[in-house]
């Protein structure tokens, strides 16, 4: 808002501020010199709330206070009087604008994005209004003692009354109202047509019988009443536009009835007028204005609550429906079966695909003896993954056959249990069944083509490999000669694509086993594995002429995995650490594990000549290798039979670089249930020249070793780098 903004509203506040001042002062109490209503305290609540965020508060504040002192002192206050209720007029609006933009946010001012919506909302402002009244009451009821010289507690109630009457009506009405003008502001054509769309014609009947009922009976009790208090029928009408008809239009009428209630009592007329003591005169006025403006918003902001309430049910009932549906149409269309079953074993909900691969059976009962492991041998009923996730067990994929009812042809069917617990308590199982049988035939098939494959091409590799070195063994024999020298290269050349050959032929071999070959899992004890391992190498390195390389190996905690499986991811990554080393550099390699709740974190550092940049992904893909070219041989397999190791034990592995040089692998693998202490042996015997050297943990020498099982694939399996 501009200031020029600001400060226009900020005039046509104070006019109206002064109108409501100049209201007020005109129902004073003969000589009690306080008045009978007091609209400037509502008046003053909606012009802060209107103005927070104004550039310009500070001329609002001095406008309210100037307007107060000078309208009080010009009828009859005198200077000083004047000048302590208008502090306590500016104290009676700040605490209370203070006490909304505190605890009720959102309805703060006319540009809140939030109207009344409930009845906890509606008494939080008439709390509001009576802490504020009580705290201009310290200093307007002290200003009026000093000046008339007596205070009484009807003085003080009728304060309340009055303060409270002005801040909740009109400050209760201004803030509604205001709110409408902000929408109608903010979209005057799409408001007033959705406001005109949503009331029918009879509701403007309704609404016209309202208004002249409501004028009917207040003629009726305040004029033509015969001196009989009929003033209790007056709530009839309230009542009535509360249930019936738009809140704004019971605001409205709050106003329009509360003032003629005032107004007629302050000219005598009705049950009100009869009370003689004109403290208790206005002090009964105050509570009748403020009980049917509270009977009226209550019953109104209740029902809109119970409309929301209703409107936000059918909504969700509806979207329930449209997402019971989806989710039929969704379970209906899958392949794989699914069904669920209750505790008892009955069959409650299946789709087609389940009736199609299962039959229409009702209880997993009726369908046991169609069930066996992969053996052949019969499941228990107690074992079988619906009743053990009925149980509240946590169930593995497991695979099954399952028999057609003659007999004659099985299937094989990997099922998946889950745990559902209903509204009730009682337990159900999901039951998803998922037909492998393909896929293990295609897998079998697979295994037995490799198997023909690597003994087929490993023959006559063989063969090459052997007539090779005759060859060269011939040559060697041979008289110098240029030809002699060029047989000689080229032999050399063949002998090391045949050996690239079996290489390879290893991998693919591997890589299908890591893929495809069953699983044991049991209890690995890694630092025993990595010892095993670190042994091999060092021969290797020793047979070699290289230099040995180092392995620091820290106590390795236990994992629950296939021990052959988890040699071969180990022994790639300690390999590809050793193969990929700078010339000349000895390599080093550190092992460490961390157990991270029902995992193993497994390290393998080294200081080798690391990862290219934007390749740290790309290496676990197959065939890809990340230093072509660079004189290090490799098929770019071993990484991605490393993840495919891992995938398959439900861990990860990624690569990163070492911050001391070099590159770093992280694995998770399953934690072991309960891991054992494990307990390294340091060397009893010295560790051969340019061996392994204590760093300060447990590191490996060749004495240390076990005699290393046979590896899954070739020693040299290239890191896919």
């Amino acid at each position: 808002m501009t200031t020029r903004a600001s400060l226009a509203r900020t005039a046509a506040f104070a006019a109206l501020y002064a109108a409501a001042i100049i209201a007020g002062r005109s129902t004073v109490i003969g000589d009690t010199r306080m008045a009978l209503v007091w609209p400037a305290a509502g008046v003053a609540i909606v012009w802060l709330c209107a103005q927070r965020g104004a550039r310009t508060r500070w001329a609002d504040l001095a406008a309210l206070v100037a307007i107060a002192w000078i309208g009080n002192a010009a009828t009859g206050t005198g200077l000083l009087l004047g000048g302590t209720l208008a502090a306590a007029n500016l104290v009676m609006a700040v605490v209370f604008v203070w006490l909304l933009s505190r605890f009720r946010p959102a309805l703060w001012g006319a540009g809140g994005n939030q109207r009344l919506s409930n009845p906890w909302e509606l008494g939080s402002l008439l709390g509001f209004a009576a802490v504020a009244a009580a705290a201009g009451a310290v200093i307007g009821l002290t200003g009026l003692s000093l000046t008339t010289g007596h205070l009484s507690a009807v003085s003080f109630a009728d304060w309340m009354a009055r303060q409270v009457t002005g801040m909740f009506v009109i400050g209760t009405g201004g803030l509604w109202l205001a709110h409408k003008a902000e929408a109608l502001r903010r979209d005057w054509w799409h408001t007033t047509d959705r406001a005109l769309r949503a009331v029918p014609g009879r509701r403007v009947g309704e609404a016209l019988a309202v208004v002249l009922c409501s004028a009917g009976a207040y003629l009726v009790g305040f004029v033509y009443d015969g001196g009989l208090p009929l003033a209790f029928p007056l709530i009839v009408v309230t009542v009535w536009a509360a249930l019936r008809l738009n809140t704004t239009f019971v605001v409205l009428q709050n106003l329009t009835l509360g003032s003629a209630a005032v107004w007629f009592t302050l000219h005598g007329e009705g049950p009100l007028a009869a009370i003689a003591d004109p403290l208790l005169r206005a002090l009964v006025a105050q509570m009748f204005v403020v009980l049917i403006t509270t009977v009226g918003l209550l019953l109104a902001l209740g029902r809109d609550e119970r409309a929301a309430l209703l409107a936000e049910l059918a909504a969700q009932k509806e979207q329930a429906a449209r997402h019971a549906v989806l989710m039929n149409a969704i379970i209906d269309s899958m392949d794989d079966g699914l069904s669920v079953v209750d505790a008892d074993g009955r069959i409650t909900l299946r789709n087609p695909a389940g009736v199609r691969l299962l039959g229409h059976a009702t209880m997993v009962g009726d369908m046991q003896a169609r069930l066996c492991h992969l053996d052949g041998t019969p499941i228990a009923a107690a074992d079988l993954p619906s009743a053990r996730a009925g149980r509240g067990e946590q169930v593995d994929p497991m695979d099954m056959l399952v028999r057609d009812p003659d007999g004659r042809d099985a299937r094989v069917f990997r099922v998946t249990a889950t745990s559902l617990t209903e509204a009730h308590g009682a337990r159900s199982a999901v039951v998803l069944y998922h037909d492998v049988t393909a896929e293990r035939r295609q897998r079998d098939q697979l295994a037995d083509f490799a198997g023909v494959v690597a003994h087929d091409l490993q023959s006559p590799l063989t063969v090459v490999e052997g007539w090779t070195e005759v060859a060269t063994d011939a040559l060697d024999a041979a008289p110098a000669h240029p030809a002699i020298d060029r047989s000689r290269d080229g032999l050399t050349r063949v002998a090391g694509a045949a050996t690239r050959m079996r290489g390879l032929i290893n991998d693919l071999l591997a890589y299908t086993s890591a893929r495809d070959a069953d699983l044991a899992p049991e209890s690995v004890d890694l630092t025993d594995l990595v010892r095993d391992i670190t042994a091999a190498r060092t021969d290797a390195a020793v047979t070699a002429g290289q230099p040995v390389p180092q392995v620091v190996l820290d106590p390795l905690d236990p994992v629950h995995a296939d021990a052959g499986a988890v040699r071969q991811l180990l022994d790639n990554l300690i390999g590809n650490a050793v193969k990929y080393t700078a010339p000349g550099v000895t390599p080093r390699v550190a092992v460490t594990s961390t157990r991270e709740g029902d995992a193993v974190r497994i390290t393998v550092a080294d200081n080798g000549i690391g990862i290219p940049a934007g390749q740290h992904k790309a290496i676990f893909d197959n065939f890809h290798r990340a230093h072509a070219g660079t004189g290090y041989a490799g098929t770019g397999i071993g990484l991605a039979i490393c993840d495919r190791i891992v995938a398959r034990h439900g861990g990860t592995i990624t690569a990163g670089d070492n911050p001391g040089g070099g590159s770093r692998f992280t694995v998770t693998l399953p934690a072991a249930e309960q891991p054992a202490e494990p307990a390294l042996v340091l060397p009893t015997t010295p560790a051969p020249a340019g061996g392994l050297r204590p760093t300060g943990r447990a590191t490996l020498a060749p004495s240390a070793r076990t005699e290393a099982r046979p590896l899954a694939s070739s020693a040299e399996t290239a890191r896919a780098a």
